[in-house]
């Protein structure tokens, strides 16, 4: 019972990222520490002492940025439409929601809403949206842009440092489902596997993953891949096997 309650409390603390090795950690650390570094020292030139020159909501920008730059919520109209889409909706519902409850509720729900309609879904975004409720930014206040100008420029400038770190750390970014190189080829249907079958499947399951249908197509034919060239080592084995024994029976009847 002891050892079946420890190697539950170690799951517990084992990362659910797929595919994950110390190596992309190692570089999602690096990234982070250079994307907000050099952000801070940009916008520390660029606005005056009475404007924030770097906004919460970026950190967790930069954590999808650098961590997960395969995942849809982590490119490039992700991280910018969903910030400052977010924080535009919610200084308008501060202006006109007066409880700051009932106002911040409305910001982060209506901000999830069209952030998904509008293809750029960005969690950091539910931070943006309730950054302009806590702040008290309204468009009739006059200081609407101290968060609004911050969020547009910390995110184009965060993207910008992305793109040009993964063209060293191995990563695709902006993100594309790209065969694996110095790998061999995926068959065009290896196994009757259309893009149809999954989104069938999908559907069946009724949940939404964080991760491309194209990655997902790709992950699946690859698998598919090492699954035939397992159960193909399998059956030569096999067949080994039972000629070393006919050999052998052979011998001894000769």
């Amino acid at each position: 019972m002891f050892r079946a309650l420890s190697t539950t409390t170690i799951r517990l603390f084992v990362p659910l990222l797929a595919g994950a090795s110390l190596r992309d950690r190692a570089i999602g650390s690096i990234g982070a520490l250079a994307g907000i570094g050099l952000v801070g020292v940009m916008c520390v030139a660029f606005f005056p002492a009475a404007t924030p020159w770097i906004v919460a909501p970026v950190g967790a920008s930069a954590v999808l940025l650098f961590a997960v730059p395969a995942s849809p919520l982590a490119q490039p109209w992700s991280i910018v439409g969903g910030n400052v889409l977010s924080a535009l909706f919610g200084v308008i519902v501060t202006g006109l929601v007066p409880e700051p409850a009932l106002a911040a509720a409305l910001a982060v729900g209506g901000a999830i809403l069209a952030m998904s309609l509008l293809r750029c879904l960005h969690p950091p975004g539910g931070a943006a949206a309730l950054s302009a409720v806590i702040g008290g930014h309204t468009l009739a206040s006059g200081h609407a842009g101290h968060l609004l100008v911050p969020m547009l420029v910390n995110s184009l400038l965060l993207v910008a440092v992305g793109v040009l770190f993964h063209r060293f750390s191995g990563h695709s970014y902006p993100h594309r489902a790209a065969p694996v190189e110095g790998k061999p080829a995926v068959a065009v249907a290896p196994a009757g596997l259309l893009m149809d079958d999954i989104d069938a499947a999908l559907a069946d399951l009724g949940e939404t993953f964080d991760i491309g249908r194209e990655d997902l197509a790709l992950l699946l034919a690859r698998a598919e891949l090492h699954a035939a060239s397992r159960i193909g080592r399998a059956q030569i084995e096999a067949v080994k096997k039972v000629r070393g024994r006919k050999a052998a029976r052979e011998v001894v009847n000769s």
